[in-house]
């Protein structure tokens, strides 16, 4: 079971290198229309990619957790009602954390002390409104299926989420001093 942990943690993390490649930022060295054709790709690049890492994840996500929950037939039954309605809600915060990113890649070059501001309070408190909803849906497991269960659930519910994070903060880079 570990293995299997590892291993997809390994796959969805080897798709980064192939994203930074396509240049996180947009080329500094491009002048008029140049400037703008690379700005839109980046930006275009970037949708994709996450677009691409979210259907990858949503797709064996369930996977991943019905392998690790270690569900029988009883729990199951319960379980996965509830993990429908988690995922639903959790989809909502891969749109703010998309629009974020879109936000960020579109302000990179321009990027002001305000604009940082904004952003790194928008990211702040989708942070919040993840961990609310985790608590949340690890209550509602609790309440259905016991401590154990929910605590099981909320580990693999943390680990998908950070090495999905790690990847897309990954490949985007660091704002510059100005």
């Amino acid at each position: 079971m570990k293995f299997l942990v590892i291993a997809t943690a390994w796959t969805l993390l080897s798709a980064a290198p192939n994203f930074a490649q396509t240049s996180a930022k947009p080329a500094k060295s491009a002048a008029g229309l140049g400037k703008q054709e690379a700005a839109v790709n980046v930006d275009q690049n970037i949708r994709a990619y996450i677009e691409l890492l979210r259907t990858d994840l949503k797709t064996s996500k369930a996977q991943i957790m019905g392998e690790v929950m270690q569900l029988d037939a009883g729990q199951a039954t319960k379980f996965w009602p509830i993990y429908k309605e988690f995922e639903t809600e959790f989809s909502t915060l891969g749109e703010k954390v998309v629009a974020v990113i879109t936000k960020y890649s579109d302000e990179y070059d321009k990027m002001t002390d305000d604009s940082a501001d904004q952003l790194a309070n928008q990211v702040l408190s989708i942070e919040q409104q993840r961990n609310t909803l985790k608590k949340k849906y690890y209550d509602k497991m609790k309440e259905g299926l016991g401590g154990i269960v929910a605590a099981r659930f909320l580990q693999v519910e943390n680990q998908l989420e950070r090495i999905v994070d790690l990847q897309v903060s990954a490949s985007l880079p660091i704002i510059e001093a100005r």
